[in-house]
């Protein structure tokens, strides 16, 4: 059963003060580029550039990642069959720019790990920060978000779910038994 623990308008507030708190740490937009990690991290990632627009008058690229060829965990190199790759360029130049990767919830950092991975192989950024609406802990790597729109400590045998309008018909995260 699902509990949900942020609904529309509190996940709406979350991505506001994600997007201050880019323009401050950022000193502005300027070379700013939104990479958002699929699925629901590109969803957040427009939403985060929708704001900026309206805060900042100015428009912000937003490039789409797929990671699954650069996933540790998701397929086994001793399988013959191969991950299953939509996209693996980049429609956006990252060279020199200063880029958020945008996800939607932080585990183990693995995701993370594969996406700063994928974004080197599409050139080098003069840094790199990253945007999670939940950061739930729990993690495997070294790895911690710049901006963070809710933290939700969880355990092992629970699981975050989170539900964007664009695909799942409404906004809400929910916490889930496993």
């Amino acid at each position: 059963m699902a509990k949900e623990v942020i609904d529309s308008m509190a996940m709406k507030r979350a991505l506001t003060r994600m997007t201050y708190e880019i323009i401050e740490k950022n000193k502005g937009i300027d070379d700013l580029v939104l990479v958002g990690i699929k699925t629901r991290g590109i969803y957040l990632a427009h939403r985060i550039a929708d704001r900026l627009k309206q805060l900042e008058a100015a428009d912000v690229p937003v490039a789409e990642l797929d990671i699954s060829l650069y996933r540790d965990d998701r397929h086994d190199l001793s399988q013959k069959s191969e991950p299953v790759v939509n996209s693996s360029k980049l429609d956006v130049d990252i060279t020199d720019k200063q880029v958020i990767l945008v996800d939607d919830v932080l585990f183990t950092g693995r995701t993370i790990r594969a996406a700063l991975d994928a974004l080197m192989d599409h050139g080098r950024p003069q840094k790199i920060n990253v945007a999670v609406l939940v950061d739930r802990g729990h993690r495997e790597l070294p790895i911690r978000a710049d901006f963070v729109g809710k933290n939700i400590p969880t355990s092992l045998d629970e699981q975050i779910s989170v539900s964007v309008e664009e695909i799942d018909n409404k906004d809400a995260i929910e916490i889930k038994e496993i």
